[in-house]
């Protein structure tokens, strides 16, 4: 059942379910929190209270919004944290990562944890030898394409990208959902908003972090030429021992909807190995 929070600004759509220790999922831009359908029913058999989260100008929440920086969007998470009663392990995909990395390094009392799925949490730069491979070329062109012009369908065929190999079961009734979306007043423009706004703003606050984190890349991430070496940056910019990067073979920009089993065993053993260290 949804449930909607008013924020400076407009007004967050979630969904809750289950009981204890609290998650918070957050997904990318251009999507919502049906994202995460897959992962939320396995993690709140674990036994956790999962809150699944629309980003701002995303799924049920509102369009009209200031601003699209993960500093915006972390402001938001917090506020669900906060209305939800915290502590939370805080989960976020993409753009949503580099959100993650600013609660964190904002209010260290309300995270726990932070899981970072392909995120973009550091400032960006394209090399010559960078378009040398095909599937960061594929994905790139449909991405600008896709923010540059409004496109739909050029939104769709940059997923088509971001899902290597065989595609999860019913990903058409998933496109539809996508398309159905992004064709509502507001939703392109927000995720242009997001597209345009640099992870600068995280990438200076890793360093601030104090909560563990766990990186999540696939091998297959068409959004960098190699994402093993994007996913040890994060955690080299970390302070010493609080990250740890997790690769998975074959997923492309959205492990947790390709490979939910694995994501979620990752999770939970990352959860597990911070309630130890606690």
């Amino acid at each position: 059942m949804t449930e909607y929070l008013a924020v400076d600004g407009g007004t967050i759509a979630y969904e809750v379910a289950g009981d204890g220790p609290l998650i918070v999922l957050a997904h990318g831009m251009g999507n919502s929190r049906a994202a995460y359908r897959k992962v939320m029913p396995a993690l709140v058999a674990a036994g956790y209270r999962v809150a699944a989260v629309d980003l701002r100008g995303s799924g049920e929440s509102s369009v009209a919004w200031p601003a699209w920086s993960r500093t915006a969007i972390a402001g938001d998470l917090l506020a669900v944290i906060r209305h939800l009663g915290g502590p939370a392990v805080l989960v976020g995909h993409s753009i949503s990562g580099g959100a993650a990395t600013i609660a964190a390094a904002q209010e260290p009392s309300l995270i726990s944890a932070v899981v970072e799925l392909g995120p973009f949490t550091r400032k960006q730069s394209i090399r010559l030898g960078d378009l040398r491979v095909k599937r960061f070329r594929r994905g790139m062109l449909r991405l600008v394409g896709a923010g540059m012009f409004g496109s739909v369908r050029l939104w769709k065929a940059y997923l088509d990208v971001a899902y290597p190999g065989v595609k999860p079961a019913g990903w058409d009734e998933y496109l539809g959902r996508i398309d159905t979306m992004m064709r509502e007043p507001g939703r392109m423009k927000a995720m242009q908003g997001m597209g345009r706004s640099a992870p600068t703003d995280a990438g200076a606050q890793l360093g601030h972090v104090s909560s563990p984190v766990l990186v999540v890349m696939g091998t297959l991430d068409p959004d960098w030429a190699d994402p093993h070496a994007e996913g040890t940056a994060i955690v080299e910019a970390l302070p010493a021992g609080l990250g740890r990067l997790e690769m998975i073979e074959g997923a492309g920009h959205y492990p947790h909807d390709q490979f939910p089993d694995q994501v979620v065993s990752l999770v939970l053993d990352f959860l597990r190995t911070v309630t130890a260290r606690a």
